[in-house]
C-alpha cells in the first residue's frame, strides 16, 4: 500500500486520518474503534465512544467553498473502458474554450486517476497555499485535481479501502482552493460504490446540478447503466441525459463510419426511451481521440473537422440548454 504525498491540511476529528488501519471498519459501523484493526489508530477513542457518528463537521467547510461553484456536474457510468473520462475532458475542453468561464475537473477516480493524464499534466504537483490545496491548471480557466498528482510515480497502485477514499474526496472538495467556478465537472469510476456516495453526501447541502451517463451501444455496457439510472434516481440526483460513446467508427480519412459495437438491444437511444432519459447524442470512434488524450490535447481544438467533433459540440450545447432551463 503506497502513502500518498498530498500537501498538509488541518483534519476532521472525526475523519479517517492518512495512517488508518488497512482494515478500518469506517466511522460509520458499529465495530467502529472496536474492532482489533482498531487498535493504535489516533481515532480509537473517538469512534468508539460513538462521536464520530455525530454529523460529518466538514460539511459546513465544503457548503462554503461550494459556495462559489455555480454549477456542479457529475458524469457517471456503471460500467468501465466507455470513454467516461475521455468526455469529461471534451466537456471541460468545451466550456474553457471561452475565456470567461472558470471550469474545473475534480478527479474522484480514486484507484485509475487518468484525468492527468488527458491534460498532459501527470508530472505536475499539488501546492498548499494558506487557502488550501490549489489546483494544477492546463491553462487560467481550467483547473484540475487529481490523486494522480500525489502518487510517486505513475505506476503506484491506490490500495484503499472504503474510508480513506471517503476522507480523500472530502478534502477535494473543503481543502482545495476552486476559486469562482462556473463549473465543476465531477470524473466517478465505475459502479455505485464509496465514491459516488460519497459525493452525494458531502454535495448534499451545495447542490448537485446533474449526471450526464456514458455508455456504449452493446448491452453488456447497458445492464451497468440501468443500474446507474437506479443509483441516481434513488440518491436524487437529476440525470441530465445519456450519452452513446463509440457509437460507430470514423475513418479519418474518407469520413465513412462503420459499426464496431452493434447495438443488439437498441443502444443507448433505446435504453434513454426505455427508462424516460433524454438521449444527449452519439458520439463516433474517431482513433484521433485516442491520440488527442495521449498528448493531452483537446481533440476539439486539433480534429475540428471530425463528426465525432460535430457530436460533442452537439451534446455539449443540449448540456448547455438543459441547465438554462
Amino acid at each position: 500500500m503506497i502513502a500518498v504525498q498530498a500537501p498538509a491540511s488541518i483534519p476532521s476529528p472525526f475523519a479517517v486520518p492518512s495512517n488508518a488501519p488497512e482494515h478500518c471498519p469506517g466511522t460509520d459501523s458499529d465495530r467502529a474503534g472496536k474492532s482489533d484493526a482498531c487498535d493504535g489508530c489516533a481515532n480509537q477513542a473517538i469512534c468508539a465512544s460513538g462521536a464520530a457518528k455525530l454529523p460529518d463537521p466538514s460539511l459546513p467547510f465544503i457548503k462554503e467553498r461550494m459556495e462559489n461553484v455555480k454549477r456542479k456536474i457529475l458524469v457517471l457510468s456503471g460500467k468501465g473502458g466507455v470513454g467516461k473520462s475521455t468526455f469529461t475532458a471534451q466537456l471541460a475542453w468545451a466550456f474553457a474554450a471561452d475565456d470567461d468561464v472558470q471550469t474545473g475537473i475534480m478527479d474522484v477516480d480514486i484507484c485509475g486517476p487518468s484525468i492527468p493524464t488527458l491534460f498532459g499534466i501527470a508530472s505536475e504537483q499539488v501546492h498548499s497555499s494558506s487557502s488550501g490545496w490549489s489546483p494544477v491548471y492546463v491553462q487560467e480557466n481550467l483547473g484540475v485535481m487529481s490523486v494522480g498528482f500525489m502518487l510517486p510515480t505513475s505506476k503506484d497502485a491506490v490500495m484503499w479501502r472504503g474510508p480513506k477514499k471517503n476522507g480523500l474526496i472530502s478534502q477535494f472538495l473543503k481543502d482545495v482552493d476552486w476559486g469562482d467556478l462556473d463549473y465543476l465537472i465531477v470524473d466517478t469510476p465505475p459502479g455505485t460504490s464509496d465514491e459516488h456516495l460519497s459525493i452525494v453526501q458531502y454535495l448534499k447541502e451545495s447542490g448537485i446540478d446533474g449526471a450526464v451517463l456514458i455508455t456504449t451501444p452493446q448491452e453488456v455496457a447497458l445492464q451497468d447503466v440501468r443500474r446507474e439510472i437506479d443509483f441516481c434516481r434513488k440518491v436524487g440526483i437529476r440525470i441530465i441525459g445519456l450519452v452513446e460513446n463509440m457509437s460507430g467508427f470514423v475513418c479519418p480519412n474518407c469520413k465513412t463510419e462503420s459499426q464496431i459495437f452493434k447495438p443488439s438491444t437498441g443502444g443507448g437511444r433505446r435504453l434513454a426511451k426505455e427508462t424516460g432519459i433524454e438521449f444527449l447524442g452519439a458520439v463516433p470512434l474517431d482513433p484521433r481521440i485516442g491520440k488527442s488524450a495521449d498528448y493531452g490535447v483537446s481533440f476539439l481544438d486539433e480534429y475540428p473537422d471530425s463528426p465525432a467533433t460535430t457530436a460533442y459540440l452537439d451534446i455539449i450545447d443540449r448540456i448547455n440548454e438543459i441547465l438554462d432551463e
